[in-house]
């Protein structure tokens, strides 16, 4: 086995990880109730762009379908993340929006801005 042999195996590995990896995080943001304020879009984002262009450079470039599919999937994962938390931001916005209306309603904002 040469090391090129070597880095191909610990490069699948993981890489293959990877993908699994992002499945607590994308289980943790789907649960989440308190609009995933731990994720950053820019960085979700800045992920899912170098996994896409990856992919892009492995399959145009390189021809190389395994390599361009494990970034292709890395980036689902990241924008999986990024789409659940603009859920998550909306359900808190709609959230807090209809708790406002309801305090507006019984008084109890009113009585809180005396």
């Amino acid at each position: 086995m040469t090391t090129a042999d070597v880095a191909f195996y610990l490069f699948s590995v993981f890489n293959g990880l990877r993908v699994f990896s992002y499945l607590p995080q994308i289980y943790c943001v789907a649960r989440d109730t308190g609009g995933a304020a731990v994720i950053s879009y820019w960085t979700w984002g800045l992920w899912a762009a170098a996994n896409a262009s990856t992919a892009a450079y492995a399959f145009l470039s390189l021809g190389d379908l395994p390599l361009a599919v494990i970034n292709l999937l890395n980036s689902v994962c990241c924008a999986i993340v990024i789409g659940l938390t603009v859920v998550k931001r909306q359900q808190l916005s709609r959230r807090h929006a209809q708790g406002l209306g309801e305090r507006r309603r019984t008084g109890a904002l009113a009585h809180a801005e005396q």
